[in-house]
């Protein structure tokens, strides 16, 4: 398959072939079918996408607006030849939370904007230095237990939600793990989405969505924008959030390196760079910060079609639904029941994918450093520990972050200069 590195085509140039086979990111398909592409790519980051915002308060237009500029974004600064879509990270919900009941929404969005511009740093030196360090700083054990306790940190949130309305929530639950197991192909993927609609269907059906909002929106406008404030208190709380955001951008440009054949280790450091740059603008002006997204990676998976074109057809979308405050209020309007089941489900599969990272890279827990490295951050994640110092207040998933980081390589020290410790 040829690629984009090994053609000299124009910036914003693709070459048309007629499909029967892999279509690389430099090559589309007919316009007709390009578009027909795009709008999957926007129909499997949507359900993801359009979730944080709801759950963290956040106006989803807005968010919306800022994923499809992110997106178009990300395109040019990895010149047209990294086919990813950035959506809302999942990552950001419990320090958004956290921040938001401390110190205000505002507060929530400067620790975002802060998240962007660490992303934009460690992007910079990752271009020039390359990402050697990072997989030392950050190894598998490490990043695995990090992710994990972000996803299982937000367990009582969901059993709030839940609380609200049980019957809607369990009926979402059931609907969503019967979509999972019913359904092939991008169905399938998309089962997260497909129950929340039926939820909302449902929660309709019953007088259990207030319309209110939905009715007195306009078709056509700009969506709610807010200003961030910068507190110290509540900065802490977003700096895992950074390392999450590493290891997603990090292997989910390795997964589509592996699906298209093309090394785009060079790439690496510009998409950083380019997730922080949308994340800061996001944060800027109401939105939520955002990341590469796994569910379009699978619609690529899927389709065999890796064309940057595609993604430029749902970044316009996107900027054109987040341009219609009737969409951000019908997604403004889901009810808690219906998060409340899809809760439950989707804050476990964070924590999975925790384990999931354990599993692939192969970590052996029979091992002292491996083992207290998970054991003891999971617990500070899970139980919420906190630490006030002055100004400063360490929730969790700082504490739980900065235990992994700090146990494991003190351990690893030590054990190296005692000889107790072997690789």
């Amino acid at each position: 398959m040829a690629t984009p590195e090994t053609r000299s085509r124009g910036f914003l140039s693709w070459r048309k072939v007629d499909g029967g086979g892999v279509i690389a990111p430099d090559e589309r398909l007919s316009w007709p079918r390009t578009v027909g592409i795009g709008l999957q790519h926007v129909v499997a980051m949507f359900g993801a996408t359009f979730l944080v915002p709801v759950l963290t308060g956040f106006p989803p237009a807005t968010t919306l607006l800022f994923s499809g500029i992110g997106t178009i974004l990300f395109l040019l600064i990895t010149r047209n030849r990294l086919p990813s879509y950035l959506g809302s990270s999942f990552a950001i919900i419990a320090p958004v939370l956290a921040a938001t009941a401390s110190d205000g929404q505002s507060a929530a969005l400067g620790g975002i904007v802060v998240v962007g511009a660490l992303l934009i740093l460690i992007g910079a030196i990752a271009h020039f230095a390359g990402i050697g360090w990072i997989e030392v700083l950050m190894p598998p054990v490490v990043t695995g237990t990090i992710v994990a306790l972000i996803g299982l940190n937000l367990a009582p949130t969901a059993k709030t939600n839940y609380e609200e309305d049980p019957v809607i929530a369990t009926v979402v639950l059931v609907l969503l793990v019967a979509s999972v197991v019913l359904f092939r192909g991008l169905l399938g993927r998309l089962a997260i989405f497909l129950s929340v609609i039926l939820g909302y269907v449902i929660s309709l059906l019953f007088d259990k969505v207030d319309t209110s909002g939905i009715a007195d929106a306009t078709w056509i406008g700009f969506p709610e924008f807010h200003t961030p404030t910068f507190h110290l208190s509540v900065i802490p709380m977003f700096l895992p959030v950074v390392l999450v955001l590493l290891v997603e951008n990090i292997g989910h440009v390795k997964s589509v390196a592996t699906m298209t054949g093309v090394n785009y280790d060079r790439r690496i450091g510009r998409a950083l760079a380019a997730d922080g740059l949308a994340t800061v603008l996001a944060g800027s002006g109401g939105g939520s910060a955002t990341t590469t997204y796994a569910e379009n990676i699978g619609v690529m998976a899927a389709t065999k079609v890796y064309s940057t074109a595609a993604y430029w057809i749902a970044g316009v979308v996107a900027v054109l639904l987040g341009l219609s405050p009737k969409v951000g209020a019908v997604i403004a309007a889901v009810p808690p029941g219906v998060l409340g089941g899809v809760t439950t489900a989707l804050y476990g599969l964070v924590g999975i994918l925790g384990v999931h990272i354990w599993v692939t890279n192969r970590v052996d827990f029979s091992k002292p450093v491996n083992q207290f490295t998970a054991a003891i951050p999971l617990v500070i994640g899970i139980a919420d520990f906190t630490w006030v110092i002055g100004d400063l207040n360490f929730g969790g998933i700082a504490l739980g972050a900065a235990a992994a980081l700090a146990i494991y390589h003190a351990m690893t020290l030590i054990g190296r200069w005692r000889g107790t410790v072997t690789n």
